[in-house]
Order: structure tokens, then sequence, then C-alpha cells
């Protein structure tokens, strides 16, 4: 769900829109020579290159390993004709993995798309496989299927994440597989420089920044360590001077229409790319189509559908889930109400109204994890208020118990929820379930949240939480609503279980 994606070299839209730009407009004859970026020790495109050799070390490793090595285990190496096809199932394979661009630049470590293109590259390999041995009538080749394609997979994936643990820590020192310089208002590459540092570190490093606002050159960014320019008209050459391999324009800077034009001819010949960092709010790139008019190129954004095959089959995946969790779970839930009976007073369970989807209430479950006086006692409470907007939280409220508060730090609290899950009333992700108290004071466009079912983890359980303020809150919700997809969801359940075992922003 990536908020950033690189543009191609805009098309001319006539002279007349780019005129009152300050930036050199190459003439008609003119070609401009290629001079590289600076290349400076960590820089982008040589972290870049080297990252993806290994990549392409690591996923043929995996994937020999899971077709040769099926013959093997099977007992299928005596046979010449399985070996061998074992390995035209692997460099097939390996081809599919380069055709879906699995290695792209654009796609390493944000977001889910890289995912989504090897498990895609896979399916289509053993698609065309299966058709192949449905002709041939090769029972030989079963076992591929079975074996092969499941482990293929997991293990591709599971590669690509322990990479991007690597590069996580390779980036510690400043590396990144892209340089970027920021170009825009000063509030809008405030925001872009404070959204990459926070989600985008590994796939972008923030080198410099181009602000509109008048001021003294060098100075750094805010709290960041980002040096700031002010001349727009120098945007090519600051990213030359700072060995950037991309500039990032945040915004269009006031009074200078056609700018992103002149920006990108100014980039001719310079080895460095654009990208635009789009303002359409809750817009991700699964819903936006380009369609190149001449003279005109169009952007296609689908309207988010709430209704639908998606939606059945998410509410398929949700009662597998709850369902099996339950079973898998049940001697844990025994243990934890004993334990909450212990240790004070009062039912095991706390039931509370909440709003679920289309503005619809239900009681929600939860193991309780404060005294059975708690909801009285909240008025007493209401000055020492530490949420914001809608939202009410206290780090150390005095009405949580000792067991509560362990619960509570490693949400084990909200584990019977996965009966409101199984009855229809939430989902495994989705917003978080609002209170009634909550929902009257909603903005007008805040009430889309409601569009779906609450969930019992999603954006703002593995984005920090309780330490979210209610506009960031808010923000994800709807980016959630309007872009999920099972991908997503799978993503966020991952990085749930890692927020559960390392806890951040819970209280």
């Amino acid at each position: 769900m990536n908020e950033l994606e690189v543009m191609p070299r805009l098309a001319p839209a006539g002279t007349p829109a780019v005129a009152s730009a300050a930036l050199p407009v190459p003439t008609a004859r003119y070609r401009p020579a290629r001079t590289p970026a600076r290349v400076t020790p960590g820089s982008g495109p040589a972290v870049t290159r080297a990252f993806r050799l290994r990549l392409r070390w690591s996923d043929a490793s995996v994937v020999l390993a899971a077709c040769v090595g099926v013959a093997i285990t099977s007992g299928s190496a005596n046979s010449l004709a399985v070996v061998a096809l074992s390995l035209l199932i692997a460099l097939a394979w390996l081809g599919a993995l380069s055709v879906f661009r699995t290695r792209e630049s654009r796609v390493l470590c944000v977001g889910v798309t890289e995912y989504r293109r090897v498990v895609g590259a896979s399916a289509m390999t053993f698609g065309v496989l299966g058709i192949v041995v449905s002709v041939a009538q090769w029972d030989s080749a079963r076992s591929f299927f079975l074996l092969s394609l499941p482990l293929g997979i997991t293990s591709l994936v599971a590669e690509r994440w322990l990479w991007r643990k690597w590069l996580g820590r390779a980036g510690n020192g400043g590396r990144a597989l892209s340089r970027v310089v920021v170009v825009g208002t000063d509030s809008d590459v405030s925001y872009v420089v404070a959204q990459m540092r926070r989600k985008l570190g590994l796939a972008y490093s923030v080198v410099g920044a181009v602000t509109d606002v008048g001021g003294v050159d060098g100075r750094s960014f805010g709290a960041s360590d980002v040096p700031v320019s002010h001349d727009l008209d120098r945007v090519a050459d600051r990213a030359v001077e700072l060995g950037a391999d991309a500039v990032v324009i945040a915004s269009v800077p006031r009074d200078r229409d056609g700018y992103v034009q002149a920006v990108s001819w100014s980039l001719e010949g310079r080895a460095i790319d654009l990208i635009l960092a789009t303002s359409l709010a809750n817009i991700a790139g699964p819903r936006i189509r380009f369609r190149p008019v001449e003279g005109l190129p169009l952007i296609h954004v689908e309207v988010p559908q709430f209704e639908g095959a998606r939606h059945v089959l998410k509410r398929g995946f949700d009662v597998a889930v709850a369902g099996t969790a339950l079973l898998l779970l049940a001697p844990l839930l025994a243990v934890v109400a004993l334990l909450i009976r212990w240790d004070s007073p009062g039912p095991a369970l706390f039931r509370q109204e909440r709003v679920g989807r289309d503005g619809g209430h239900f009681t929600m479950l939860k193991f309780r994890s404060m005294v059975v006086t708690a909801e009285s006692d909240l008025a007493a409470l209401r000055d020492l208020n530490e949420g914001s907007g809608a939202l009410f939280k206290i780090r150390q409220d005095p009405r949580v118990t000792r067991i509560g508060r362990f619960i509570r730090k490693h949400s084990i609290d909200e584990l019977p929820q996965l009966w409101n899950i199984l009855v229809g009333d939430m989902s495994v992700v989705g917003p978080r379930p609002p209170l009634p108290t909550e929902v009257s004071s909603y903005e007008e466009h805040v009430h889309r949240r409601l569009y779906i079912r609450p969930g019992l983890t999603g954006m703002w359980q593995v984005n920090g939480r309780s330490t979210l303020d209610w506009e960031e809150s808010v923000r994800l919700d709807l980016f959630y609503v309007e872009n999920w997809s099972l991908v997503g969801d799978l993503v966020i359940m991952w990085r749930t279980l890692r927020e559960v075992r390392s806890p951040a922003g819970a209280f």
C-alpha cells in the first residue's frame, strides 16, 4: 500500500503551460549528454545493484532446493527424466520471477507488491505446468504440485522477508535502495520526509529537501538532519550535488504552473528518476490506472467497492480463521478467565456496546482488564485523558488490574472477539470498533469507517496503537476501508503477531 509511485517522464503538454516555470527548457533539437549523478559510498544505485544480485542468487537457491530437493527426497532421483524435469521447472520458475519483475527496484522492500508478484509468478509457473502435465498424462510430476509449489512459495516469501530484515540492519548506517531529494511546499515536504523515514526507510533515504519557504540554505529540516535549500530552479543541480538518484515532488510550489514538467526536463541525461507523491488522500496503487492519451495523460481512480465477491471471500476467510483460532486457543482462554476471576472480583468477560458495519450496534466481548466499577469511575478521570479526538486513554489508568495490565500489553484481552468475528459482528482485520459516544462526535467523512466490519486488528494496531493521534488514526482507518486486500490483511496479521510479541504503544 505504498503512497509513492515512480512515474515515467511526462510527455509535453504544451508550451504555454511550461512558460511560467523558470527551469531551463530543452529545444526540439537538444539532446542532453548523459551525466550520471555523483556516486558516493553506500549510494542508492550501488546498494540496489548489490541487493538485486543477492536476490538473484538466493531466489535460485530456493527454487532449486524446492524442485530438485523434492525429486531427491521422494526417491525419484534415480530417474534421469524426473531430475531433468525438476531442472526445467526450476528454470521456468526463475524465468517467471524475472518476467513478473519481482526484483524491480520500485517494489523492493516496500509494501506487499513484491510478495504479490512472487506469488503470482509461482502460480503462473505451476499453472502452465499443470496444463502440460494433464495433456502429457505425466503422473510422476504430481509431487511437484503437492510439495514444490507450497514449499517454494513459502520459502520465497520468507527469503524476501529475511532480506528486508537484513537491509533494515544495513540501512542503519544511512544506506537505502534509493537516495532522494524532496521538493515542494514546506508543510508537504515535512510530511513526506516524516513518512519516508517512518515507513519507507529501507527503500528511500532522504538526502536533501528543496522548499518554497525563504530562509538560509543548508539548515536542517525540522528536527531531522536533512539539509534544505530554497532555489526551486536548481533542483536537478542540487540532486547531482547530493548524489541523489531520484527527486520526489511532494507538491507543486505556489504559482508554478508546469513546474513538474520543467523539473522532468531538467533531469534528462542525469540518471535521476522523478517520483510524484500523490496528494489524493486514501488512494492506493491498486485503485489507480494510467491511460495515456495523446496530449492528455489520464489517471483513472477506481471507485471503492463495499459489496461483492471480494467481501464474500473476506467473510469466508474470517470464519475460517476465527473458528480455527477458537479451537486451538480454547485452553489458553480458559486459563486467562480463571486468572482474571482469581485476581479481582467480577466476571471474566467484559461486554460493551460498539458500533459496527453501517452503524449497527453489537455487543463486543473482551477479557475484563479493569475493576468492575470502571465505567462508573470514568467521570472522575476525564481530566486525566491522554487520548486525542474522541478517544479516551490514560497511560497509568488506576482502574486496570494486575492481570489486566499484562493481557492489555500483549492484546490477550482482545481474544474473545474471535466469537464476534465468527458470528459476523467483526472481521479479523478492519478499522477499530468505536463506541457509540465516539460515533456521535464524528465529522461527516469519518463515518466512512463504518462502511465495513470493524477488526480485531488493523492498521491502527500495527502503526502505534494508543500513541497515534486522532487524525492519524482516522487517516489509517479510511485508507484501509477503501484499499484493503486479502494479501494486505495477511501482512497486517503477521505484523500484529510481531507487535504482540514485542508490544509498543499499548496502554
